[in-house]
Parts: structure tokens; C-alpha cells; sequence
């Protein structure tokens, strides 16, 4: 792979990562109500529902996905349908009348492999993921020298952009706690939030196949 082509991809990437999507709103939902080892856990179920994605692409599957108008929009419509869950979920956190700390308790029972799960199947139903991997990952290959160190390489590469970035965001949200920390501003939090993947779950559904 070229220097120059690996460096755009760079970029490319990095401003994906970092541009506001429900992976991340899901990595600052975590920080706020729980620790940053959850924030971890759901950020590495993130970035291996992303490498299969991108195990799909360049398998040829992406293309088919693309192609057809019905899978897509199956794929399509379960991200959407899982986005507005997530947000119902924060609405009904949000109604609680419970102390901050029982939440936490209760936050507490459920399982880390719940995490895991909750961001892999976030990542690997995102459609606008998809079209990264299926759209724009395949035009950084060169074609004429092997693909599977490339693939590795960039795939690699994007997991740990996402990785670093899903944290980051984690971090700075775990940092700025101390503001919410009486139930009413926790309840604004979760209704905001709340609203935000039930918006971004009813954004998807107006996604067409195509990068136009």
C-alpha cells in the first residue's frame, strides 16, 4: 500500500471515528452510568462488530448488500429499530425516582457480556458503517499487490482509531460527572440522550443504499 494512500485513509478515518454516531453516544451514556472498564468493554464489542464488517466488505458481501435494495433495508431497518430501543431505554432510566446510587446498583447486576453484546450488535447494524466498509474502505485497496496484509492493515488501523476515540469520549464524559451529579440533571442526561438515539434510529431509516 502507498504511504500517501495509507495516510489519506488516515484521515479519513480519523474524521469518521470522531464525528458524533450512536457508537459514541453509547460510550458517554456508559460513562455516566457506570465506570470506564464498561466503557471498554463496549467499545471493544464496537470495533469487533466493526471488523466484521469489514471482513464482509472484503469478502465481496458488501457489494451484494448494496446491490440489493431488500437486505439493505432489513439491515437497515433492525439498526434503527435497536437505536430507538437503546433510547427508550435512557427515557425509562430517566422516569426512575430512585437515588443515584440504587441506579447504580441496579446498573451494577447487569452483565459485562451484556455491554459487549450491546455495542458489537450497535456496530454491526449500523448502516452507515456499512457503506464505509463496503463504499469507501474498498477504494483505498490497491488491487495489483495483495489485499489480505492491506485489509489488515487498514482494518487494524480503523478498530483502533474507533477504540481510542469510543474511550476518549468515555473519559471526558466520566470527567464532567461531578455536573450531574443530583438526580434531576442524571434525569435531564438520560432524556437528552433518550432522544437522541430514538432521533438518530429514525435518521437511519431515511438512509438510502448509495453514498449520493
Amino acid at each position: 500500500m502507498n504511504l500517501d494512500v495509507l495516510l489519506l485513509y488516515l484521515v479519513v478515518s480519523f474524521f469518521y471515528v470522531i464525528s458524533p454516531g450512536p457508537a459514541i453516544f453509547l460510550s458517554i451514556s456508559n460513562a455516566m452510568s457506570t465506570n470506564l472498564r464498561i466503557v471498554a468493554i463496549s467499545s471493544l464489542g464496537n470495533i469487533i462488530g466493526l471488523f466484521l464488517l469489514s471482513s464482509i466488505s472484503i469478502l465481496g458481501l458488501g457489494a451484494l448488500l448494496l446491490a440489493s435494495s431488500t437486505l439493505f433495508m432489513v439491515v437497515k431497518v433492525i439498526g434503527a429499530s435497536y437505536l430507538i430501543y437503546l433510547g427508550v431505554k435512557q427515557f425509562r432510566i430517566a422516569k426512575t425516582t430512585q437515588s443515584l446510587l440504587v441506579r447504580k446498583e441496579k446498573t451494577n447486576v447487569k452483565k459485562k457480556a451484556e455491554y459487549f453484546y450491546e455495542g458489537f450488535f450497535l456496530a454491526a447494524t449500523n448502516p452507515k458503517a456499512i457503506l464505509f466498509f463496503t463504499a469507501i474502505f474498498p477504494q483505498f485497496l490497491d488491487l495489483e499487490t495483495s489485499i489480505l496484509p492491506q485489509f489488515f492493515i487498514m482494518t487494524t488501523t480503523f478498530m483502533t482509531l474507533s477504540f481510542i476515540s469510543l474511550f476518549s469520549y468515555g473519559c471526558i464524559s466520566k470527567s464532567a460527572k461531578n455536573l450531574f451529579a443530583n438526580q434531576s440533571r442524571m434525569s435531564w442526561f438520560h432524556r437528552i440522550s433518550g432522544g437522541l438515539f430514538v432521533g438518530m434510529g429514525f435518521s437511519l431509516l431515511q438512509l438510502k443504499n448509495s453514498l449520493s
